[in-house]
């Protein structure tokens, strides 16, 4: 897969549909790398006429690694959860820097931006950075950042914090025990999907480390609710209602931020992105952007 160097480090990116497409940034979220956005589901955003752009954030995946910058991420994590002030190793706003390197290495002057979870984060870091490479902006299970917001469920939470085993086996089937903790009652657990996308990021990059990073940069983040209302761009808000980990609350706080966004709740749906809500995301994502030519 190719790569680009922007903002002082590697990102690695994939690229589906036409070159003339109409462009489509996609970004994950805590410690899923690019895979997660499932290739079907990319295909059917191409067949809307999109150019598809997937990509590692900093730390997972196959982009830059911040080992040396931050050897002991856990014990920071401990820190911010006793209320201490740290500094992390880097921010949303770094992240959101990258997503604006990535446009701009690929000559791409402004795109569909979507992100799902910590990359709705960055979506909304992006916008607000560079408001004129976001033509729409869609965000699936996030928040703004408000500290009011109500809390994931405890049970989902403890998972999460479980240092995943270095084992392939041990730490495939950790993965499968988390996403099914995060899965909807709404859909059907596609098992063999999610074990096979578990062993895909396997296989591209074990070592979970990186999490821990990007948690920092979630958890040092400032609220960005009252700065989402500057903005002036379509923006779609996607939650599911049964949202173990981000509750809805913070899809309607989203919407509620950013003036004319439009809210869309899928029932039963988690914190995932299962196969049977594809059809449901990918028309409302297609109905933001103008028509494009047959």
């Amino acid at each position: 897969m190719p790569n680009v160097c922007t903002n002082g480090i590697t990102i690695e990116y994939e690229e589906f549909g036409r070159r003339d497409g109409i462009p489509l940034l996609l970004i994950m979220g805590l410690g899923g790398q690019m895979v997660m956005w499932h290739e079907s589901l990319c295909g059917q955003f191409v067949d809307r006429c999109f150019r598809v752009i997937r990509y590692d954030n900093r730390d997972v995946g196959l982009s830059t690694k911040f080992h040396d910058a931050c050897p002991n991420p856990a014990q920071l994590v401990a820190d911010v959860f006793l209320g201490r002030s740290i500094k992390p190793p880097y921010t949303l706003d770094d992240m959101a820097r990258d997503a604006a390197g990535l446009l701009q290495a690929l000559r791409i002057p402004s795109a569909h931006v979507v992100g799902a979870s910590m990359g709705g984060m960055i979506a909304q870091s992006l916008a607000l950075q560079h408001p004129k490479l976001v033509l729409t902006l869609t965000s699936i299970m996030s928040t703004t950042g408000n500290p009011n917001l109500p809390q994931p469920e405890p049970d989902v939470l403890r998972l999460l914090m479980q240092t995943p085993p270095i084992e392939r086996q041990a730490a495939i089937e950790h993965g499968l025990r988390v996403w099914r903790a995060l899965h909807g009652p709404g859909f059907e657990f596609d098992e063999v999907r999610i074990r096979e996308l578990v062993e895909l990021s396997y296989d591209r990059d074990p070592d979970p480390r990186g999490t821990a990073r990007q948690l920092l940069a979630i958890a040092t983040a400032a609220n960005r609710k009252d700065a989402l209302g500057s903005l002036a761009i379509p923006t779609l808000v996607i939650h599911g209602d049964a949202d173990p980990l981000v509750p809805i609350a913070a899809g309607y706080d989203t919407a509620e931020a950013v003036p004319g966004a439009r809210m869309l709740v899928i029932e039963g749906m988690g914190h995932e992105l299962p196969e049977g809500a594809w059809p449901q995301v990918v028309d409302a994502i297609a109905e933001l952007p103008r028509p494009c030519a047959p």
